[in-house]
């Protein structure tokens, strides 16, 4: 089953309208007078209150790297 469309359908308003924004806000991005990227200013406001990783990060990491081994050891040694 199928539905047949004649060539001779033309756009409905609606998507003449939708076309119309989509190439007026294009035309605003290439201008740069509406842009949505982030700026790196006001979008970095996650980052406040965050501290840089140490230099005792590796440690960190050994621990986690022993704990993951003894766990596996743990799981082999009971079977």
């Amino acid at each position: 089953m199928s539905i047949l469309i004649p060539k001779t359908n033309e756009r409905t308003e609606l998507q003449k309208r939708i076309e119309a924004e989509l190439v007026e806000k294009a035309k605003k991005r290439a201008e740069g007078g509406d842009s949505e990227l982030p700026d790196g200013v006001t979008d970095s406001a996650y980052i406040k209150d965050t501290k840089q990783t140490t230099s005792l990060a590796w440690v960190w990491l050994l621990i986690g790297i022993a704990a993951v081994v003894a766990l596996v050891w743990l799981v082999v040694a009971t079977s």
